[in-house]
C-alpha cells in the first residue's frame, strides 16, 4: 500500500462512526477504580505485541491485542501506566479498510495487563475479514480473520493446522514463519505455548526472566517475550487460532491441584493453586479468548466446542484440570476410579460426540491417547503423564465412542515432540479389534531443538506398537485439508531449528477417508 493509501486509510479509521456493532470488550466490564486516559501520549509503540484472533464462530471472532509499549519490564505492566486506556478497533472486508463493517471502543484496564479481548458479532459466516486497533495515535499491525462456516451449512472443504510446544531457547519459530503462509481457515494450539523453565539455552534465546516463573509478573513476562517473536506474531495475524492449555503453561507435569513432584517451593497445594492461578491469568491475557475462558482464580474454562458447518465438529479438551495426579505405581493405570477429564468433561464430550451430525468428529487434545509401550522385547513401559497412565479412563472413552457409534473421530495431539499416526483400537492388544479413531500426533516447533526423521524411541515405538502407522522425530507442524470423503494430514517439518531460515519439507501425508475406519494410506 503507498504511503497516501495508509495516510487516507488512518484518516478514515479515525473518523468513520460507529456501526453499532454486537461486541462485548472483556476488559470494560471490569469494575475499575482507575483513571481513564481519554488521549493517551506513549513515547514508542504501544502495539509491540501484534494482534490476534481466535474462537471463530459463523457470526464472529475474538479479536485480541496487549498494549506494551515496554513488553519484557520486570514488573509485568509493559511500561502502562495504571490507566485505563481506550483502544478503537475496526473490521474491514478488504486489507485497505475502505469497506469497513464494524468498529467500536474497548477498555484495556491495568487489571488484565492493559490486553484487549473483543467479541465481534454480526459478521457473515465462512467469510474473511481484516481488523486492527488504534490506540492514541498509533495503529496496530492489521490481522486477517475468518468467520466459521454456518451450522449445517454444506461447505466443500476445510483447511487448519496444529501445532504445540515453542520453547523459545531451545530453537527458532521457523515452522510458524512458514505456517502464517498456509492459506487456513483457522489453527489450534494444543498448548505449552511458553516454557515456564529458567533454561537460557545455547542459541541465544534465553528466557525473560532469566529464572523459572512463579508470580503474576514472571508470567506476563516470559509471555511478552514469546509474543514479540516475529514468526509467531505473523501466524497469528494470519488466521484465527483456538488454543488450550498443557502443562509447561503452568509448570511441568502439573495434574489437578498437584504440583509437580520436585522440591520447588510449591508443594503445598495452596501455593501451587496461587501459582496456578497467575500462570491462568497471563495465558488469558495474551490471547484471544472469549469471557466464557476467563479464569476465576485457578479456575479456567478450557473445554468448548466449534462447529464448522456439515463438514467437522471440533471439541477442545482440558486435560490437566480434572486429571488425577500421575501415578508413582504403573500397575494401578486400570484404576477405574481414576480420571482424565473429569466426570462432568468426560460427560460433555461423549454427549457432544453422540449428538454430532458432523462428518468428522475432532478432539483438540493435549496428551497423546494411543497405547505407547517404550520398552523393546516382553517388558512394557508406559509414560505415566499420558493416557498410558490413566489407561481405564481412555477404555471408558472408548467404550463410549464405540456404543455410541460414533464415525470419523479423528484426535489431533500434540506435547511429545514427534510426530505419530496411529489407528486407536478399542482393545490395543487385539489387532482385529474394531478401530474407534484415528490419531494425528504433531510434533513440536521448537522444543527438542533439531531432531531427525528417526531416533531410537521412534525405532522402539513401531516395533512395540502396531497401531502406529507412521513416525519422525523433527519439528514443524500438520496441516489438514478435510472434504466429506477425505481427510489428508501433512506432516510439515523443518530440518533444524537452532538457526533461522530452514525451509520446509513434508515429511509424510496421511490419508484418510470418511466412513472407512483406520489410516487407509500414506505418501511418503
Amino acid at each position: 500500500m503507498s504511503a497516501r493509501a495508509v495516510a487516507a486509510s488512518r484518516r478514515r479509521f479515525l473518523t468513520v462512526a460507529g456501526s453499532g456493532a454486537l461486541a462485548l470488550a472483556i476488559d470494560s466490564a471490569l469494575t475499575s477504580p482507575r483513571r481513564a486516559w481519554a488521549n493517551p501520549s506513549f513515547a514508542d509503540d504501544p502495539f509491540t505485541l501484534g494482534v490476534a484472533s481466535g474462537d471463530p464462530l459463523p457470526d464472529g471472532v475474538v479479536l485480541w491485542t496487549r498494549l506494551a509499549p515496554e513488553p519484557t519490564a520486570q514488573d509485568g505492566t509493559g511500561g502502562m501506566p495504571d490507566l485505563r486506556v481506550p483502544v478503537h478497533w475496526q473490521v474491514a472486508e478488504d486489507p485497505s479498510f475502505r469497506r469497513v463493517v464494524r468498529t467500536g471502543t474497548a477498555t484495556a484496564t491495568p487489571q488484565l495487563a492493559h490486553s484487549v479481548h473483543v467479541e465481534v458479532s454480526g459478521l457473515r459466516p465462512d467469510r474473511e475479514y481484516w481488523y486492527r486497533f488504534r490506540a492514541g495515535r498509533y495503529l496496530s499491525p492489521v490481522g486477517r480473520t475468518r468467520t466459521a462456516p454456518a451450522v449445517g451449512a454444506a461447505i466443500s472443504s476445510l483447511s487448519f493446522a496444529f501445532a504445540s510446544c515453542q520453547n523459545l531457547p531451545e530453537g527458532y519459530f521457523t515452522a510458524l514463519a512458514h505456517m502464517a503462509r498456509e492459506d487456513l481457515d483457522f489453527a489450534i494450539h494444543l498448548g505449552d505455548y511458553i516454557y515456564e523453565g529458567g533454561a537460557q539455552g545455547s542459541i541465544g534465546r534465553g528466557h525473560l526472566p532469566a529464572a523459572e516463573t512463579f508470580t503474576l509478573a514472571d508470567y506476563r513476562v516470559r509471555h511478552a517475550q514469546y509474543k514479540l517473536d516475529p514468526d509467531l506474531q505473523a501466524a497469528h495475524a494470519a488466521f484465527p487460532w483456538i488454543v488450550t492449555v498443557d502443562d509447561h503453561d503452568v509448570e511441568n507435569n502439573w495434574a489437578g491441584e498437584h504440583s509437580q513432584p520436585d522440591d520447588e517451593p510449591d508443594q503445598d497445594p495452596e501455593v501451587f493453586l496461587q501459582r496456578r492461578a497467575a500462570a491462568f491469568q497471563a495465558f488469558y491475557e495474551h490471547q484471544p479468548l472469549r469471557m466464557a475462558s476467563m479464569p476465576d482464580g485457578p479456575d479456567m474454562r478450557l473445554y468448548r466446542r466449534f462447529f464448522f458447518g456439515q463438514l467437522a465438529q471440533l471439541d477442545m479438551l482440558d486435560t490437566r484440570q480434572f486429571r488425577d495426579v500421575q501415578l508413582t505405581d504403573p500397575s494401578d493405570r486400570w484404576n477405574p476410579r481414576r480420571t482424565m477429564l473429569g466426570p462432568a468433561q468426560e460427560e460433555w464430550v461423549l454427549d457432544g460426540l453422540a449428538r454430532s451430525s458432523a462428518t468428522w468428529n475432532i478432539l483438540g487434545n493435549q496428551i497423546f491417547m494411543m497405547k505407547a509401550d517404550h520398552e523393546d522385547g516382553p517388558a512394557e513401559r508406559y509414560g505415566m503423564d499420558t493416557w498410558d497412565g490413566y489407561a481405564a479412563a481412555r477404555q471408558r472413552l472408548f467404550d463410549g465412542v464405540h456404543e455410541r457409534g460414533v464415525d470419523n473421530l479423528v484426535v489431533v495431539t500434540g506435547d511429545a515432540h514427534r510426530s505419530v499416526a496411529a489407528d486407536l483400537r478399542l482393545n490395543f492388544e487385539d489387532l482385529s479389534s474394531p478401530i474407534v479413531g484415528v490419531e494425528l500426533l504433531g510434533t513440536s516447533i521448537s522444543s527438542g531443538r533439531d531432531g531427525q526423521p528417526m531416533d531410537a524411541l521412534g525405532e522402539t515405538w513401531l516395533r512395540e506398537n502396531p497401531h502406529m502407522r507412521f513416525h519422525n522425530a523433527q519439528r514443524g507442524y500438520v496441516r489438514c485439508d478435510v472434504t466429506s470423503t477425505t481427510w489428508r494430514a501433512h506432516y510439515r517439518v523443518v530440518p533444524y531449528v537452532t538457526q533461522p531460515g530452514a525451509p520446509l519439507e513434508t515429511a509424510a501425508t496421511i490419508h484418510l477417508e470418511a466412513g472407512v475406519p483406520g489410516i487407509q494410506h500414506i505418501e511418503r
